[in-house]
């Protein structure tokens, strides 16, 4: 199958990969040269512009940061909506506003393109090892037809109803991901302020009631778990921005739908605060900063 992709970060670029790996031929494409040349070197052929990427193609991958990314791609002055041929596939696995996947969903349908929203979880591992979470919003038969694609990617596929609902499931997810990244941090961030070893109180707590997938998989303190980005310079992995944005959503959702979130709204402002002290592009478990007891 002839696939475009459009958005090589620390996400887009590996899915990208695993699908060339399954076999399909790939039509890859970044504003970020240096993205570009990274996953070129990786093998993956990379077209000239957004534009180009789609040309034959049967499906159109999108992985994008905001929804004014992903709406200027699709619908700008010059949207790749007019360029991609009837009858064509559009997986958008951006996070964004389920508002902004249903006016797209509607675009495509006005112009013969099937439009599906299918945000993923499961962090850059998941990424690389092909074992990411898809929330997929749109018909049960334009995932059916996207399934086979999805599956070269990720592990657990779900249709969590019409466009725009697979969003609003990662808004949910995300929403608590932060409150329980900040939770995990205070909790580890108080142990070791009273001497214990990080390893061992973690330990503890991943395999007792307060067990969660931040002790899991993602550990916010260095040194804890060697993988995790918080033993790499927090480089990588999800950043403390992009965090930010999901949590700003989750909260304008929960206000239009007159939902209560004080843990997430206050998940919100935390991250906003550790944002404005420099740290926008760490990954976020690095919001164990703002809580670490400093020296006296």
């Amino acid at each position: 199958m002839k696939i475009a992709f459009i958005g090589l970060g620390n996400m887009g670029g590996p899915m990208a990969l695993n699908l060339q790996k399954a076999g399909h031929t790939l039509s890859a494409f970044d504003l970020s040269a240096e993205a570009c040349k990274k996953f070129a070197a990786d093998g993956l052929p990379i077209a000239a512009s957004a534009a180009a990427s789609v040309a034959g193609a049967e499906v159109v991958i999108s992985m994008l940061p905001a929804s004014a990314h992903v709406e200027g791609l699709y619908l700008g002055s010059d949207g790749l909506l007019d360029k991609i041929a009837p009858g064509t596939l559009v997986i958008d696995s951006s996070t964004i506003a389920a508002a902004t996947s249903r006016k797209l969903a509607e675009a495509g349908a006005k112009r013969g393109v099937a439009v599906i929203d299918a945000p993923v979880s499961g962090g850059t591992g998941g990424a690389i090892a092909g074992t990411l979470t898809f929330m997929v919003g749109g018909s049960e038969a334009d995932l059916e037809r996207a399934r086979p694609v999805l599956e070269k990617m990720g592990a657990n596929i779900f249709h969590a109803g019409a466009a725009g609902a697979g969003q609003t499931a990662k808004i949910c997810n995300n929403m608590l991901l932060g409150i329980l990244m900040i939770g995990t941090s205070e909790a580890i961030a108080l142990g070791v302020a009273n001497g214990l070893d990080p390893k061992v109180l973690s330990e503890i707590m991943r395999r007792s009631s307060g067990g969660n997938w931040a002790l899991e998989k993602y550990n916010p303190l260095p040194g804890v778990m060697e993988n995790a980005p918080a033993s790499k310079g927090y480089a990588g992995g999800f950043g403390t921005d992009l965090m930010l944005k999901d949590l700003g959503l989750a909260q304008e959702n929960a206000a239009a739908v007159r939902a209560s979130t004080p843990l997430g709204g206050l998940a919100r402002n935390l991250y906003a605060a550790h944002s404005l002290g420099g740290h926008g592009a760490l990954d976020f478990s690095s919001v164990i900063k703002l809580v670490q007891a400093k020296p006296v």
